[in-house]
């Protein structure tokens, strides 16, 4: 039975964000959203949720009609957006004499653009609106919803999902059998249940809700053993960060430093000697294929070591000539051992989406004018004397539908990455919490070199081992950790998440037909 309304305690806010005029509504909304991502790196307090999430649940109450739900949902999504991904700007300012006019259309056109996804999932909340406290279902089910396709359409852009502010608790193990959208629908359903429920009196709820997040913690906590295992026969991975700067890293005499740089760190003695040394993406200014010279000086460098670096490769027996970001192995004699060519390409920066009109309005991507080609796919590379390992460039990482293939599963996963272009503040550190997301998903170490930080070695429940930080020019040898036993996520994907919100979707509309809210 549905509480009686009450006018003062909790239940006086929701009143008082009725009695506001819409610009009023959109500015606490935005600010809702904004709230929202100090739950994300580099600030980490997701207990804001708490609060931005009844607020958002409570503005859509207050909302008169259909254009108010949607203008709703559309300025929190942007307080959200363009307070955790600001930092894209940071990539126009590269070449600024060529980008930087650009930069404050991208900080705020994306994030408007996406929060487009949350306007129309505050619409659709509509059909699932029931009374009490069953809303917040209805509510959390959608979001999820948009934010999957968020998550794949035009390509896709899965990053700062709302599941993804557990990083730096124990709950956060909950995505090795819930996964990012399973975790994004239990967030936003014990954020938003405790407040909500009690501003209408429903103790029950509420209480479940605060005893689940104790149960997520206790068993995240005790899923989480004390000591790293490793294999006896467990190879030392050195990582190599060079710090090189993004408008530099071209630019001649500072690629050849940047690369005299790489080399003399990786034949650096240490208090072990290294199996197998990495260097970050595109490390090197040259094409390594067609410089065997080059080659057997980077192969020499790691003293026996094998070497993978990330670098560029080109097809010039087709017509036309084929460019791709690759990953390298190397034979500590130079040889070419395995090759990746990275599959998932940036928009705007690696490809420019319908390129005739960009050209024609003199619009380059910001890494040239060319497109780079894509890669066939996930991929399992099998080297002698290595593990296994699934192989992922940049910004691949951030699509863990993505990440492992067909066939027998890697034992860890590589992930060589160039985080120069996400500037030095949050960029870089969401990119790396999303990695421990990735570790603790599929039950695998996951190690991670990047040119300018943060290069670091990830245990399976996501734990960081071994850092290079930003801005920080060095190496650090470590250990691979052993994996573990596949989790949930790993054997069933997304699957699971997917009927549940089906399943709330549907009993939701029926539960707003037979209790509309009041």
């Amino acid at each position: 039975m549905a509480a009686r309304a009450t006018t003062g305690g909790l239940a006086a806010i929701p009143a008082w964000l009725a009695r506001r005029e819409r610009w009023s509504r959109g500015l606490i909304a935005f600010l809702a959203g904004a709230a929202m991502t100090a739950g994300h790196a580099p600030i980490d307090f997701p207990f804001l949720f708490y609060l931005a999430i009844p607020v958002f649940v409570w503005l859509l109450d207050a909302a008169p009609g259909g254009r108010a739900w949607f203008w709703t949902g559309w300025m929190a999504g942007f307080g959200y957006f363009v307070t955790g991904l600001h930092w894209i700007g940071h990539a126009f300012l590269v070449d600024a004499e060529q980008f930087a006019w650009l930069m404050p259309f991208a900080v705020t056109l994306m994030p408007l653009g996406l929060g487009l996804f949350w306007g129309l999932a505050a619409l659709a909340c509509r059909l699932v609106w029931a009374d009490g406290w069953m809303r917040v279902a209805g509510f959390a089910a959608v979001l999820t919803g948009f934010e999957v396709i968020r998550s794949y359409i035009f390509t896709g852009f899965p990053w700062a999902l709302p599941g993804y502010i557990w990083v730096e608790t124990p709950v956060m193990q909950i995505a090795s059998w819930a996964g990012p959208y399973g975790t994004t629908l239990i967030t936003l359903l014990i954020t938003g249940l405790p407040l909500v429920a009690l501003a209408r009196r429903q103790a029950i709820p509420a209480v479940a809700a605060l005893a689940a997040f104790a149960g997520f913690w206790v068993w995240g906590a005790w899923r989480v053993p004390d000591e790293v295992a490793y294999r006896d026969d467990a190879p030392v991975i050195r990582l190599v960060q060079p710090n090189a700067a993004q408008h530099l890293k071209w630019v001649e005499p500072f690629a050849r430093q940047f690369y005299t740089r790489l080399l003399e760190l990786s034949s650096k003695p240490g208090d072990v000697t290294p199996d197998i040394v990495i260097w970050p993406e595109t490390a090197v200014s040259f094409f390594p294929a067609f410089e065997p010279e080059q080659r057997a000086r980077i192969g020499t460098s790691g003293n026996g070591a094998t070497m993978i670096l990330g670098g560029l490769h080109a097809r010039i027996d087709v017509e036309p000539r084929q460019i791709f970001n690759s990953l390298f192995v190397l034979s500590p004699e130079g040889a070419i051992l395995a090759r990746y060519d990275k599959h998932h390409l940036v928009p705007f920066g690696e490809y420019l989406p319908f390129r005739p009109v960009f050209d024609a309005l003199g619009i380059p991507s910001l890494t040239g004018r060319g497109d780079f080609s894509t890669g066939p796919g996930p991929q399992r590379l099998e080297v002698p004397g290595l593990p296994p390992f699934n192989p992922l460039i940049c910004y691949e990482l951030i699509f863990p539908y993505e990440i492992i293939g067909d066939g027998p599963r890697p034992e860890w996963i590589l992930q060589v990455t160039n985080d120069a272009w996400f500037g030095g503040f949050a960029g870089p550190q969401q990119h790396l919490a999303q990695a421990r997301i990735r570790a603790i998903e599929f039950g695998l170490p996951v190690v991670r070199s990047a040119n300018t930080g943060i290069s670091a070695v990830l245990d399976p429940y996501g734990r960081v081992l071994a850092t290079i930080g930003l801005n920080s020019i060095g190496h650090t040898d470590q250990k691979l950790p052993d994996s573990i036993t596949p989790t949930t996520y790993s054997r069933s994907g997304d699957l699971p998440s997917y009927v549940i919100l089906v399943i709330l979707l549907a009993g939701g509309y029926y539960l707003k037909i037979r209790r509309p809210p009041r």
